[in-house]
């Protein structure tokens, strides 16, 4: 009996070994899996280009994360980084620009504004003894907060010295990743062979212990966030070089990508487990998904499914490597174990480059499709004026034989660079892109123009760079029609609020000029408040009702869209329409609905599918090398109840 136990045993040995090794890389082996699934469904996944803008993808992420790990191996969580981040980068925009602040000083007070947050952060939960969810929910509020703040709610240019972060070595090896790998670097030496990270080890495995065995869990507590505070600045700046401008609402949501990163690489969300190789691997999952997810023109509201179950998976992971007591994923225990994991991440790496050179042999010889490729960057999907501009483009794409691949990029200028240098790199034949910050865009229209692929503008346009063609309403003329239309209908005098459109954005800008300037002509109307609301509804609401308790005597609204006249609409309540008259802008459905109905009294309507089809027929044109204009306004109308009944838009 004791023979057939041993035997049974040993034979087991083989399979149990696999098995632990496959727990104790499970992100690993997830990534293999990934970069091998995507290399087949795509071949414009395995290219260099693409590669290196996965790379560059994932920096921002993976350097927030890399300080997020410090504060979860010790039990805690931190959910300012994404405000921490943009806070530091609007600082070292706004001291360098508009106070000629020499570029070094200014970065330093970047790196500042990030220590002071992280020891804020640090104080509250070590002295003041607030959970760290509150304390950290608290700093994104405030950091979110001081960044408009001190930028207006503008984005302000970045100094040309500091967008070099953003640019490339030797034309080829992007910066950011660079960045990446020397903060990764940095994280693992705090972690592996620093006091400061056995006492984190210390203090998430045990707090109470931690304490008694002499460990000053409150001042270590500070340094811990104070360096979290640090990694985010680092990216806050990468980020905003990236984009070549300081956006009071970059890196929003970016906290949560980041604690996905650090427990999809096998950091424990209890505490006492984690290292940095795990967090940048988990990094790069998330960027292989969305790049991945982007190239095989995957909806961006499935992507956000996927990702979430993604995340959901890699804890469920977590809790059965834990039960199945595999080895911790803390630092460096002893050389043979680190021997080991290289020799693991070695053995990875051959075995993924083979397998991908087998799969690059689905992609030889196989017949591509004939028809121009294009792509279609919007700014959000989330807004029924853009949604009519997919269906123009879609239509218009269908009629002329164009495979046009449609990404969104949910208001978030980082991702929309994203989307932009996957279309670069996927050698596109024209790129249609409806920026979500006129000046962001305009490094990636750039390397857009590097590669010699069109690029045309719809809705807005791109600043400090080329675009073959802008298809556009008059913004301009438009808010001059809309001044007039309310102000007319008041009788030349009333008081009455602006809703303003998103900061940064041409269409924002371009909507207020006109409207300050139609409201010349009638000095009898008096302007009590301009507020933004971004171009939504549910904050036209909100700001309305604001504005309600401060001039209950509004008489009239000029919003500058559609969206967010209905939701002041709302606000109103019985007086929208009677005593309250309510301009808005772009003739979307549902603004025609209530100009229809009688609470909207009009609209300064747009023809947004005609904007999409006009784009692809002008991208379409400077693909087969015929001249376009530099510029296509399509004219607007005022759509009253009077006359809604014909309009088609």
């Amino acid at each position: 009996m004791a023979t057939d136990t041993l035997k049974s045993t040993t034979g087991a040995g083989g399979a149990t070994a696999v098995r632990r090794l496959l727990l104790e890389n499970g992100a690993l082996t997830a990534l293999i899996v990934l970069v091998i699934a995507m290399s087949a469904l795509s071949g414009d996944f395995l290219t260099t280009d693409n590669l290196l803008n996965v790379g560059v993808q994932a920096a921002v992420t993976a350097v927030l994360a890399f300080g997020v790990t410090f504060v979860i191996v010790s039990a805690g969580i931190d959910l300012s980084v994404g405000s921490v981040a943009a806070l530091s980068a609007t600082v070292l925009a706004w001291t360098a620009t508009s106070h000629g602040v020499p570029v070094v000083v200014a970065v330093l007070l970047a790196v500042v504004t990030g220590v002071a947050a992280g020891l804020v952060n640090g104080f509250l939960i070590a002295y003041g003894k607030l959970p760290p969810f509150i304390a950290t929910l608290a700093m994104l509020s405030v950091a979110r907060g001081l960044s408009l703040v001190i930028s207006g709610g503008s984005p302000i240019p970045f100094p040309d010295s500091v967008s070099h972060l953003g640019d490339t070595l030797g034309g080829w090896l992007p910066v950011p990743v660079l960045v990446m790998i020397v903060m990764g670097l940095i994280a693992a030496l705090v972690l592996g062979r620093t006091y400061i990270g056995r006492s984190m080890y210390a203090i998430g495995g045990n707090e109470e212990a931690a304490r008694l065995s002499g460990l000053r869990v409150k001042k270590q507590k500070l340094a811990i966030y104070a360096l979290s505070g640090v990694f985010a600045a680092v990216a806050g700046v990468v980020l905003a070089s990236r984009l070549s401008s300081a956006q009071p609402q970059a890196a929003d949501g970016y906290e949560l990508d980041a604690i996905a990163a650090v427990v999809i690489g096998g950091a424990s969300l209890a505490g006492g487990t984690g290292k940095a190789s795990g967090t940048l691997i988990g990094a790069l999952i998330l960027a292989v998904l969305r790049n991945g997810l982007n190239l095989l023109n995957v909806s961006a509201f499935w992507q956000q499914v996927v990702i979430g179950v993604v995340i959901a998976l890699a804890v469920l992971f977590d809790t059965l490597r834990r039960k199945a007591g595999a080895a911790p994923a803390a630092a460096g225990a002893s050389p043979g174990g680190r021997g080991r994991q290289a020799g693991t991440y070695a053995l990875a790496a051959v075995v993924t480059v083979a397998i991908v050179g087998a799969t690059s042999f689905l992609h030889d010889g196989s017949s591509s499709s004939t028809n121009p490729k294009m792509g279609l960057s919007l700014s959000t999907l989330n807004n029924p004026f853009f949604v009519q501009i997919r269906a123009g483009a879609q239509a218009e794409a269908k009629k002329l034989g164009v495979d046009l691949t449609v990404t969104d990029a949910q208001n978030d200028a980082s991702q929309q660079a994203n989307q932009l240098q996957n279309f670069t790199s996927s050698k596109l034949g024209a790129i249609i892109v409806n920026p979500v910050d006129s000046d962001a865009a305009g490094n990636s229209v750039k390397a857009a123009g590097r590669a010699g692929i069109p690029v045309v503008a719809v809705d807005r346009g791109v600043n400090k760079a080329t675009v073959d063609t802008l298809v556009a309403s008059d913004n301009v003329a438009g808010g001059e029609l809309a001044a007039k239309t309310v102000a007319e209908k008041l009788g030349g005098k009333g008081r009455i609020v602006i809703l303003q459109g998103q900061a940064g954005t041409s269409a924002a800008r371009e909507r207020a000029a006109g409207f300050a300037r139609g409201l010349k002509s009638y000095p009898g109307i008096q302007v009590l408040a301009q507020q933004p609301a971004d171009f939504d509804r549910t904050k036209g609401l909100d700001v309305m009702s604001n504005l309600l308790q401060a001039h209950p005597d509004v008489q009239g609204v000029i919003a500058a869209n559609d969206e967010m006249a209905l939701g002041a609409i709302k606000a109103l309540g019985a007086k929208a329409g009677r005593s309250v008259q309510v301009v808005g802008f772009d003739g979307t459905p549902d603004g025609l609905k209530a100009v229809e109905g009688g609470t909207l009294y009009a609209s300064v309507a747009q023809q947004p599918s005609q904007l999409g089809r006009i784009a692809v027929d002008n991208a379409l044109k400077a693909v087969q090398g015929k001249k376009v204009g530099a510029a296509v306004k399509v004219p607007v109308k005022v759509v009253t109840k009077q006359n809604v009944a014909g309009f088609t838009g």
